[in-house]
């Protein structure tokens, strides 16, 4: 009956449960997309085990692999189920026959452990009714006459040793039969709360499978949002992309330009300043050399003083005669050529602004995204178009597939079973309360007969008195004896009713751990049920024709319960594709070729990027403008050279010391008139001009390093203009396609990804099924195996065990009651003989 109710239990939660499906993608990323499917949280435990017990239901189970080390018999359980739903079986033909015996077969430990209990109930109250009336005609042992032997002290100490070891034996017994008696009971009381806890958690599965789908159609929103975002934003994603190719090829170039644009600036100005100071220095530099001629024709007419021919001055005169020539002129400024002719190349090159013609050229490339956006106004709306269409389509899908329908069955389905199994809970925990009561007077019963059998040693071993005879023991010692007697008595009464309790839960509780709990546990009593034609003689899979109106799909019980035990969904579990394939119409290839061909659409026109043909004259004119050709070598060779051959202050300073070594006259005055003449045209004239001379010289080497290579530069700028037109011509266009082909690709990877989330999450993700698993656990491992049969078996097996060794109990306690209780009479010796033999009592007769 039991395992009828767990199978219905089964099959019918199957039913209901059929929602969606599984996936294994909790978090995942795509360029900022972030999906985090909602999870619930689940009260139930998906497993249970046993605390300190769960040792004692292993023991208990080791017994059972002795009395029944048969496998699951598979092949007999189909067998037995089939001709049990065939209601016109013939227990008479052969093949019902030989399906008995194999019956048996299985059974046969368990049948020899009934006979053996049945034994034990039909004889055990005629052996006690014998042994009643054999007492009565003092018979049995019930002559109250003990005879004395040699080995009766130690048959006393033996036999109360035994009956000891047999009371603790059958004591832990009782105990176990307290212990699973409370176990099973407070158990029992459990059941509402596990029922509670697993519908609660089927609800919950149910509401957050609504919620999981309306999240799943959200993310679509989220992901075209991003889409469009991007669609919004093409100037700066594709358009920058372009934008910095372009900038590589274009912009070292352009600031090559703009560099050479500002260089034939400089070296206008520089021209000017050169051409300036060299028509100065033209000029001025007569002054200088006229004031020295002057000088130098006085001191000549001034040598011819006659103090010269005095030998003392002659020496002196000659010096000054010859370093008059110092005074001649140094350099030949005059000769240098004018810059006008390249100042004026200049001036024109000037007319065209090159810096104005390189700005344009970075203002294009600074409006690429601009004009990459204007350009692409048509195809961002038919992309847009598309992406809402998806949109449609998914929900479409979604509500095509069979989820909300299935879910609706199954909240039904849960309502139903949970308002049965409240309405036959009072009902239960009745029969239960009655059971709990059985159980426990049986432990009671029992415990009663352990305290006669504790009282009757206590007060037969301290209450002994070895120098006693039989016929004058002490009172103490004839209660122990009679509580022993007692014990017995009560056996013979109670023991055939507890071993027909024992043998009632013993077969039922080995068949349920044999044929039902391992079976579930070790999935096959799954696989009985999913026996093709079992459940249904129409259906070859029942599960399959009942959920997916298909019988012939391969869709088992156990399969169902595997994939919600590893928490898949239940589109996967239950293998709704058959139903409705997702996977074959949540796929948008349709749209994503159209919109692949909208981008494929895309031009962009960037052919006036690079410097104007303007520019590049203007560049040619510059490097012919004849400022590489000047004569550099020249003008630095004069500007380089002094004003004067002497330092005038030097020459000044000597022509001064040879004055005051002459002696007073004309020459004298001659010389220092001279004198000051040098040092003021030193100081007034030639100072500036030689400040001015060294100005020239730099500048004229500024404008040397500038003009240096100069058409080597131009040429280079120009090839690489050439280089960066042919770029723009020839090779932007595939980078724009290659581009265009990568920014569309992403735009697509985002409903890629979406749609494969989508998939995996529908198939394994979506109604992940554990709870159900969990239910079935629950009904069956931990309700009817863990709850009920474990306790059950082991409450016979301790009481069993306790009942079983009642037997030998009862045998020493009638025994050991003679050596106890007062005897009427005993055996009698003479003096010699009864002094020994009194000597041999008392030296055996310690206490035991």
């Amino acid at each position: 009956m039991t395992l009828s109710l767990g199978v219905l239990l089964l099959l019918g939660l199957c039913q209901s449960t059929i929602s969606e499906e599984p996936s294994s993608s909790p978090n995942s990323t795509n360029d900022g997309l972030k999906f985090q499917l909602p999870t619930p949280t689940y009260e139930t435990k998906d497993d249970y085990t046993p605390r300190s017990i769960g040792n004692l239901f292993k023991m208990v189970r080791i017994f059972l692999y002795v009395v029944q080390p048969n496998f699951f018999p598979k092949d007999l359980v189909r067998k037995v189920l089939q001709k049990k739903f065939e209601l016109s079986m013939d227990y008479g033909k052969p093949e019902s026959v030989v399906l008995t015996l194999q019956v048996i077969q299985y059974e046969i430990g368990i049948l020899f452990g009934v006979v053996l209990g049945l034994l034990f109930v039909i004889l055990m109250p005629l052996v006690g009714l014998c042994f009643g009336l054999c007492r009565c005609f003092n018979k049995c042992g019930g002559e109250m006459h003990q005879r004395q032997t040699r080995d009766g002290p130690f048959r006393r100490k033996y036999y109360a040793l035994a009956l000891l070891i047999l009371c603790v034996l059958m004591s832990i017994g009782i105990i176990y039969g307290f212990m699973a008696n409370r176990y099973l009971r407070t158990h029992i009381r459990k059941a509402r709360k596990l029922a509670d806890s697993n519908f609660r958690d089927l609800r919950t599965l149910q509401n957050v499978t609504v919620l999981q789908i309306h999240y799943v159609l959200d993310q679509y929103n989220t992901t075209k949002e991003k889409a469009i975002s991007d669609l919004d934003n093409i100037k700066t994603l594709l358009g920058g992309n372009i934008q910095e190719h372009v900038k590589l090829k274009t912009i070292p170039v352009l600031d090559d330009v703009e560099a050479m644009a500002e260089e034939i600036r400089d070296s206008k100005v520089l021209l000017v300043s050169v051409n300036k100071n060299l028509w100065e220095l033209k000029k001025s530099p007569e002054e200088i050399y006229r004031g020295l001629r002057e000088v130098k024709r006085d001191l000549e007419q001034s040598l011819k003083d006659p103090v010269c021919s005095e030998p003392a001055q002659h020496a002196r005169c000659n010096s000054i005669r010859m370093s008059l020539d110092q005074l001649d002129n140094n350099t030949y400024l005059g000769q240098l050529r004018l810059l006008d002719n390249e100042i004026n190349n200049v001036n024109g090159v000037l007319q065209t602004n090159l810096s104005s013609l390189v700005q344009m050229s970075y203002q294009s490339i600074n409006n690429i995204p601009e004009r990459l956006q204007k350009q692409t106004t048509e195809i961002i709306p038919a992309v847009k178009r598309t992406l809402n269409y998806i949109g449609l389509n998914i929900k479409m899908i979604a509500e095509k597939v069979p989820i909300q329908e299935k879910l609706s069955v199954f909240l039904d389905s849960i309502n139903d079973l949970e308002s049965n199994i409240y309405r036959e809970l009072p009902r239960v925990e009745k029969y239960e309360s009655y059971r709990w009561l059985s159980c426990l007077i049986i432990c009671c019963f029992l415990t009663l007969i352990m305290i006669f059998y504790y009282l009757g040693l206590l007060c037969g071993v301290f209450g002994y008195k070895q120098n006693a005879t039989p016929t004058t023991r002490g009172c103490i010692s004839n209660t122990g004896g009679t509580f022993l007697m007692v014990g017995v008595g009560v056996s013979f009464f109670f023991c055939w009713i507890s071993m027909l309790f024992v043998v009632l839960t013993f077969v039922i509780g080995v068949n349920m751990e044999k044929l039902v709990c391992e079976p579930y546990q070790n999935r096959k009593l799954f696989q009985i049920m999913d026996t093709p034609y079992l459940l249904n003689e129409n259906w070859k899979y029942y599960l399959s024709g009942k959920i997916l109106n298909n019988m012939d799909i391969n869709l088992t019980i156990e399969q169902v319960y595997r994939d919600c035990k590893d928490n898949k969904g239940i589109y996967t579990a239950l293998q709704l594709e058959n139903v409705y394939n997702v996977s074959k119409h949540l796929t948008v290839e349709e749209h994503i070729r159209y919109m692949n061909n909208e981008f494929k659409k895309m031009s962009v026109n960037l052919d006036d990027i690079v410097l104007k043909e303007e520019g590049k004259r203007n560049l040619l004119d510059f490097s012919d403008s004849g400022v590489e050709q000047i004569d550099y070598d020249t003008y630095l060779a004069e500007t380089g050279k002094s004003l004067t051959k002497v330092n005038l202050l030097t020459y000044a300073s000597g022509l001064k010391e040879h004055a005051n070594k002459l002696p007073p006259g004309v020459l004298k005055e001659s010389l220092t008139r001279n004198v000051i003449k040098i040092k003021d045209i030193h100081n007034i004239k030639f100072l500036p001009l030689e400040l001015q001379l060294k100005e020239l010289h730099h500048q004229i080497q500024e404008l040397q390093q500038r003009g240096s290579g100069l058409k080597v530069k131009v040429t280079n700028i120009l090839e690489a203009l050439d280089s960066s037109q042919k770029f723009i011509t020839n090779d932007l266009p595939s980078i724009i396609i290659e581009e265009s082909k990568e920014y569309a690709d992403i735009i697509i990877s985002y409903f890629e990804y979406y749609l494969n989330w989508a998939k995996i999450t529908v198939m394994e993700e979506i109604a992940a099924c554990k709870p159900v698993a969990t239910a079935f656990d629950s009904a069956f491992d931990v309700f009817l195996c863990n709850y009920i049969t474990k306790p059950m078996n082991l409450f016979w097996f301790g009481i069993g065990k306790a009942t079983i060794l009642l037997l030998p109990a009862i045998i020493i306690a009638v025994k050991l009651a003679k050596y106890y209780r007062r005897m009427d009479s005993e055996d009698v010796y003479e003096d010699d003989e009864n002094i020994a033999m009194k000597k041999m009592y008392r030296s055996a007769s310690n206490p035991l």
